[in-house]
């Protein structure tokens, strides 16, 4: 091996949220390999301020402007750059001094950053799944163009990409993502009427966000998945398809043409495909727990629900659809969550907003940038009209 390789600089998007706490514990682990160069976070301000008197980096940003001058007061006697507001993220995205985005700030926020660092050829590790949502298209055109590695780690996609390591020349026949089924698995609605956020937010296997754990609660998580995964794998609608598997032990599949299928596999950890993504091609080694196959005598899987959980159809259908159908069907989905989750509204009303916002926005094609931001405006202010906010 020789000489060590210089250590990789990341650039942590979303520093203060699920995603961004567990890549920091990966950083803190192996300090020989990595170094902080940017963090971020919307309102969390003192946990913003010891991410970086603990790691030291270049810049900091607080999204939240009326929180400015506590953190640069809180971190006056460091060299630490601080910044603030929505235009200070691209303007840090746009510094050369890192090598890795880790890109985690939750919804459609997180778009423009990450096209600023796909636009300059850095490697995205993505946990940000509306950026292709919202916007795959030109996300992927432009990371073709400029040779950015887009690097999944959302745990379906991060699975997916394993897979294909070694592929290269081998054409996918289809993909095969699966989902725990959440907390109501086989719930109706008769059940699912009256469910409240503190129900809602209790995840059997995974530990995440609070959006991400209500999208996982009403599968929509589920079909913005699907959604993605055509983006970054370069897929078909028709070669993308969901299995419940309540476990959560294989992440996902990937079936070649010859019908060979392969799966990754291992415990409901995101620490791991956050790791595989930091270190990727390289994989690190960690004292993480280990599988053990005698604690899990049944994997099983069925199909979803999909009469009961109507968002994964409407997911299915933005797929379909294409255009600005999934910018939409996102921006409404967020705003209903956000209502949901401050109970204004309850859990079936979701589905009902995402649906009506759909039918009455405006049908583009091939929009520009310009017209998806267009289109997720109008998307939430319809949706906010409809729940009165």
């Amino acid at each position: 091996m020789g000489e060590t390789q210089p250590r990789k600089r990341l650039a942590i998007f979303g520093s203060t949220g699920s995603i961004g706490t567990q890549a920091l514990d990966v950083v803190r682990s192996h300090q020989e390999l990595f170094e902080v160069e940017i963090l971020t976070a919307q309102t969390n301000d003192e946990l913003l301020v010891a991410q970086a008197l603990e790691f030291n980096p270049n810049a900091v940003v607080i999204g939240d402007e009326k929180k400015y001058t506590k953190v640069k007061e809180a971190l006056s006697g460091t060299s630490v750059k601080v910044f603030s507001g929505e235009a200070a993220l691209e303007e840090v995205a746009d510094f050369d001094s890192y090598d890795l985005m880790i890109a985690a700030i939750v919804g459609f926020a997180g778009l423009k950053p990450t096209l600023k660092a796909v636009s300059k050829g850095k490697v995205v590790a993505l946990a940000n799944k509306e950026t292709l949502v919202v916007a795959g298209d030109i996300v992927m055109k432009m990371a073709l163009d400029n040779r950015s590695p887009i690097i999944p780690v959302d745990s379906e996609h991060s699975a997916i990409f394993q897979c294909l390591v070694g592929e290269v020349r081998n054409p996918i026949e289809k993909v095969i993502l699966t989902a725990s089924g959440g907390p109501f698995l086989g719930k109706k609605p008769n059940f699912l009427v009256n469910v409240k956020r503190d129900h809602a937010l209790q995840h059997p296997n995974w530990s995440m966000g609070a959006k991400i754990t209500i999208d996982s609660a009403t599968l929509m998580n589920k079909g913005l998945e699907m959604i993605e995964a055509k983006w970054l794998f370069n897929l078909r609608p028709d070669q993308i398809e969901v299995i419940i598997h309540p476990q959560s032990v294989i992440h996902s599949m990937v079936q070649f043409e010859d019908g060979s299928i392969k799966a990754q596999m291992g415990l409901p950890d995101m620490k791991l495909p956050i790791q595989y993504a930091l270190g990727f091609p390289l994989r690190i080694k960690n004292d993480f727990p280990r599988f053990n196959f005698k604690k899990y005598p049944n994997l099983s899987f069925e199909e979803p629900d999909y009469k009961t959980f109507r968002n994964l159809g409407l997911a299915i259908e933005a797929l379909q659809k294409g255009g600005n159908t999934a910018c939409v069907l996102n921006a409404a989905n967020e705003i209903a969550v956000w209502a949901f989750l401050r109970n204004r509204i309850g859990f079936l009303d979701i589905t009902a907003v995402v649906e009506k916002t759909i039918e009455k926005i405006p049908y583009i094609n091939k929009p520009t940038l310009q017209e998806y931001f267009d289109s997720d405006g109008e998307a939430r202010n319809f949706a906010a009209s409809l729940m009165k906010l």
